[in-house]
């Protein structure tokens, strides 16, 4: 009776442990704070969801001014990423540099089992999604894309219309994504400084804004590859971008479907809104929130989609859960290693097509 009484004992003990790694908030690094959307990172550091444990930035004028600054203590914010990886030992590294700085932030958590999300897109390269992919088989690490599209009510409302079939067999789908341009928005001069740079960023429009509707793409049509992709990429201010492209149309051919993606630094006004066409009728995603259905020649009102439940509604909350093994993910999922690289595959391939006018059969 006694050895029963001390194995469960020892069983429960050992219960609450997994629980309270579990429940704990992951210790997080930070890599890099040159991205403008650092302020994703910010507005989530009161929920309790994480804590930071360390920041890294090379730029010495970076790692003084940004807006992490005066949130932690100096001790905190590190010139080497491996440095604050080995003193500060975080869970998880949320990667807030240029695009290719992934590359870097990936090669150095992998190999010490530190799991990794970035900011859209995952690499600039195909070359560079496929060696992460490698590390991220070979150590075991999970590696998150994330985008602001991910999260909105409307996407994912949007696809469940599609896995059940209401809007029919869906042989078009138009995503638009964009605004006025980032020097036109105001952009911080930490963000330009490597977002209109081909090489730190991997393009201009077309990578900034063509990920968006590819990896939606690659989401509804539960990651099925396009036979080709055709691309033009425009120029039109050059005398402000004249190092990239700042208005992209990508068209992707699927077996029976459509796909055209237009990502553009001159649209007169923020947007990322999307149509999918099937058989039955059509969906318009307008924004987060807001969605309109006409199925089987009947208009509906437009309407709010219904709210993602925890943890699939915020990137922070997702992370917690993917990393933590809360929630199993897809290949095709939205913020899932295997979408990416193909994302990144096709946006390499409409590069190539726009230099060469003609279709890259993948």
């Amino acid at each position: 009776m006694k050895k029963i009484t001390l194995l469960t004992l020892s069983l429960l003990m050992s219960l609450l442990t997994m629980a309270q790694a579990t429940d704990n908030p992951p210790r997080i690094g930070v890599s890099g704070v040159a991205h403008g959307h650092l302020w994703n990172l910010i507005n989530a550091m009161h929920r309790g969801d994480f804590v930071i444990v360390g920041v890294a930035e090379e730029n010495d004028d970076f790692r003084a001014h940004n807006n992490l600054v005066g949130r932690l203590p100096k001790e905190k914010f590190y010139a080497s990423l491996a440095e604050m990886l080995d003193k500060e030992k975080p869970e998880v590294v949320v990667d807030y540099g240029s695009i290719l700085h992934h590359m870097q932030t990936v090669e150095a958590c992998a190999k010490r089992g530190i799991h990794v999300m970035v900011e859209k897109p995952l690499a600039t390269t195909y070359k560079q999604a496929l060696q992460m992919q490698k590390l991220a088989k070979k150590y075991g690490i999970k590696i998150m894309t994330n985008y602001e599209t991910t999260w909105y009510n409307t996407n994912h409302h949007l696809k469940s219309l599609v896995d059940r079939g209401q809007l029919g067999k869906v042989h078009r789908i138009d995503v638009y994504d964009g605004h006025q341009g980032p020097k036109e928005i105001g952009c911080d001069r930490m963000f330009l400084s490597w977002l209109t740079d081909p090489k730190e960023n991997g393009g201009g429009a077309v990578i900034d804004f063509g990920c968006y509707g590819v990896n939606l793409a690659t989401w509804l049509l539960n990651g099925e590859k396009p036979k080709s992709v055709y691309a033009v990429l425009q120029q039109n201010k050059p005398n402000v971008y004249p190092k990239v492209d700042d208005d992209a149309t990508i068209l992707l051919e699927y077996e029976g479907c459509t796909v055209q993606v237009m990502g553009s630094w001159c649209w007169p006004m923020n947007r990322k809104d999307m149509y999918v066409y099937g058989s039955r009728g059509y969906a318009y995603q307008k924004n987060g929130n807001r969605m309109q259905l006409l199925v089987d020649g009947k208009q509906g009102r437009e309407f709010n989609a219904p709210r993602l439940p925890a943890p699939y509604d915020d990137s922070y909350r997702y992370l917690k859960a993917l990393v933590r093994g809360q929630i199993e993910e897809q290949p095709s999922d939205l913020s899932a290693l295997e979408n990416n690289v193909l994302v990144v595959q096709i946006l390499e391939a409409a590069i190539r097509s726009a230099k060469t006018g003609k279709a890259v059969r993948l």
